[in-house]
């Protein structure tokens, strides 16, 4: 299992009338989250899509638990629990403090240019073995 955090607050701009983040928001947290995670495993997207590689969302749910507020500080916590093949599950939760706000998943798959199923190139697929041993 690999994990990832990332810190940030919540801006002005993603809050509603109520001063609650709106729901669509929570989307592009998770993709910093992944982002995070893929970097810090020496797997950044840019170097990835250089490579002729995509991974376009195929599945993505989310659970609001509470709600975020303007200015707060949250976490998002990104999690790999296994190790892929041709398609990535990732975990997410954001948290307030240590307190749950919300779960969400993501399901991607590795396709080429023009958008085939693709395992991951070999260099990818030894950098995810290393982590996972």
């Amino acid at each position: 299992m690999i994990r990832s955090r990332v810190q940030l607050t919540v801006r002005y701009a993603e809050t509603d009338m109520m001063g609650i983040v709106y729901h669509a928001n929570y989307l592009p947290w998770f993709e910093v989250g992944r982002t995070t995670l893929m970097r810090e495993l020496g797997l950044p997207y840019r170097k990835l899509e250089e490579a002729g590689f995509r991974l376009p969302v195929l599945e993505m749910s989310a659970k609001f638990i509470r709600p975020a507020l303007y200015d707060d500080t949250i976490e998002i916590v990104t999690t790999l629990r296994e190790k892929p093949l041709v398609r990535i599950l990732l975990e997410y939760e954001a948290l307030r403090g240590g307190e749950l706000l919300a779960t969400g998943t993501t399901l991607h798959a590795f396709v080429d240019r023009n958008g085939r199923p693709v395992r991951p190139p070999l260099w990818a697929s030894q950098t995810l073995a290393k982590a996972f041993a």
